[in-house]
């Protein structure tokens, strides 16, 4: 999973404090973040329309923390694969779904890498945030995301 160094920055730039603020991120990658109404079992996606605007569109009816999660997926899918979308297999859009290939598990590695960043993780555990549920709620994440994060059982 490599990045730019450009894109690297505007990571960095992002991560400086918790939680992370993922709509600004994927604003300042020049996509635009919709809350839409989807099928149950598709959280998100993400569409490039015309030639290069970009669209995440999260499932309205999930929680916050799940959007939140969705919105960090999808701006990981165009930070990691972008340059595959419209190439007949995807037509045009990424589904976050039930689907676990190769792709979905970089995205989602990459998600918990920008939410949940491992220096901001050490810097709220050295600041007295100690339990999971507590991780949790200060990066604005489910329980589960935080265990898996840990490399704890969920």
């Amino acid at each position: 999973m490599m990045l730019s160094p450009d894109m690297m920055a505007v990571l960095k730039k992002h991560q400086k404090s918790y939680p992370v603020k993922v709509g600004t991120l994927a604003r300042d990658l020049g996509i635009e973040v919709k809350e839409t109404d989807l099928p149950d079992n598709v959280s998100g996606t993400l569409t490039r329309e015309d030639t290069d605007k970009w669209v995440i569109r999260v499932n309205r009816r999930h929680s916050k923390t799940r959007q939140r999660f969705t919105v960090a997926h999808e701006v990981a899918h165009f930070l990691l694969h972008r340059n595959q979308i419209g190439n007949g297999l995807t037509d045009d859009t990424f589904y976050r779904s039930d689907l676990s290939d190769t792709r979905e598990r970089e995205a989602n590695r990459l998600a918990a890498d920008i939410l949940m960043p491992w220096p901001l993780v050490r810097l709220a555990t050295e600041g007295g945030v100690h339990s999971v549920e507590e991780l949790a709620e200060a990066f604005d994440v489910s329980s589960a995301a935080m265990h898996i994060r840990l490399g704890l059982p969920t």
